[in-house]
């Protein structure tokens, strides 16, 4: 049997909503756009909902508005896909990575908190949190303020928001919820995208929702949202004058076919998150008591967890590689994630980051494997990658 990776859940309903586009004039910029943002806006209970081209460049455009600038620190995770810090490193701002807790994956808020206060007190960043090579001096710029606390929703598990707002309030920090992987999440019932001052859902394939590329930005901040829409859409002005840039923008639009499978797709969101954790809960039945296998949960404060992927953690004498080789043998793919950001060799060549800076987070990542996973899985192929792992186990 050969099992796929993740497969989106496209239904009749959804197709014939993209092909109805066609038989309109409006390609970009049109009515699905609208509808798709105000629906979204309200299964996510937020005053607006602005459509983009990806996760990506939805927080990107999160961090201008939180006016990250040159030198500028945004405290953020090491455990995540990498462009959580790239949309930093774009407005030449500083990701300043703090270790996660090994049980939720999430930043620590115990050392964020202690991370805020160290960066706040006197204007002055301490230096033991800052890269290697700006605590040598070796990067061109100075460390500027703190800006901003961008938690990411790991796996579709929400951060522990609350614990993070103390300390945001009373230094003046934006707070930017990576929710790319957590549509449906909820807080302490709380819905995921209500949990900081803006927050980003992505739409890739792999996720609970598709619209193929896209993704959505939510806020109650009635300027951030006329920015975002300004920003997106090459910094016009809100008159729409098609020639009249007033700032900076960029092309992160999203165009009305994504538009439109995203207004079907939203229509079913509880049907396609259901399903999803129906194979979730497949998975921890069939695995549970497999020896060298820890299996994921929801933390106390999560209400829902959204299942993104499926990922378990193999003990730490069991070779990751040699089970991927041989699930991979017998048709089964599975990848490790995430590698740390603070690794990857940019950010190695850049900022000087070493094995061994943040060991919660490089200890997780040498033993999280994920294994297939889809809202369409069936049980057949459920069983199949749990007897397959048993047996090479």
């Amino acid at each position: 049997m050969r099992v796929p990776m993740s497969s989106p859940n496209i239904s009749a309903e959804d197709a014939e909503a993209v092909r109805a586009v066609l038989d309109t004039p409006y390609l970009s910029i049109g009515p699905r756009i609208a509808e798709f943002e105000e629906r979204f806006a309200a299964y996510i209970g937020t005053r607006h909902a602005v459509g983009v081209s990806s996760g990506t460049a939805g927080l990107h455009l999160a961090v201008i508005a939180a006016g990250v600038g040159p030198g500028d620190l945004v405290i953020t995770t090491p455990f995540s896909f990498v462009a959580t810090a790239n949309c930093i490193l774009y407005e030449r701002g500083i990701p300043v990575f703090v270790d996660i807790d090994p049980f939720t994956l999430n930043l620590d808020p115990a050392c964020v908190a202690r991370a805020v206060e160290d960066l706040s007190e006197g204007g002055k960043p301490a230096k033991p949190w800052l890269p290697p090579e700006m605590r040598r001096g070796s990067v061109g710029h100075a460390a500027g303020r703190l800006k901003a606390i961008l938690p990411v929703d790991v796996f579709g598990q929400p951060a522990d928001y609350d614990l993070f707002q103390p300390a945001a309030q009373r230094h003046g920090l934006v707070i930017i919820e990576d929710a790319c992987e957590a549509l449906g999440a909820e807080y302490k019932g709380r819905k995921a995208g209500r949990l900081g001052h803006v927050a980003v859902f992505a739409f890739y394939p792999n996720k609970q929702m598709t619209t193929g590329e896209g993704a959505m930005m939510v806020t109650d901040d009635d300027a951030w949202d006329r920015l975002f829409r300004s920003l997106r859409n090459q910094g016009r002005d809100e008159s729409g004058a098609w020639l009249n840039h007033v700032r900076l923008g960029y092309n992160y639009r999203l165009d009305e076919m994504s538009a439109a499978l995203g207004v079907a797709q939203l229509a079913r969101i509880e049907e396609l998150l259901r399903k999803r954790e129906r194979v979730a809960e497949m998975y921890g039945e069939q695995l549970a008591g497999m020896a060298g296998v820890a299996l994921p949960r929801p933390a106390p404060t999560t209400s829902r967890l959204s299942w993104f992927i499926y990922v378990i953690r193999l003990a730490p004498e069991i070779d990751r590689n040699r089970v991927m080789a041989g699930l991979e043998e017998r048709g089964v793919p599975a990848r490790p994630y995430f590698s740390p950001i603070h690794l990857q060799l940019f950010n190695r060549e850049r900022f000087g980051y070493r094995e061994g800076d943040y060991p919660v987070a490089e200890a997780v990542a040498r033993s999280t494997l994920a294994l297939p996973f889809s809202g369409v899985m069936t049980e057949q192929q459920v069983t199949y990658v749990c007897e397959t792992l048993r047996k090479i186990l």
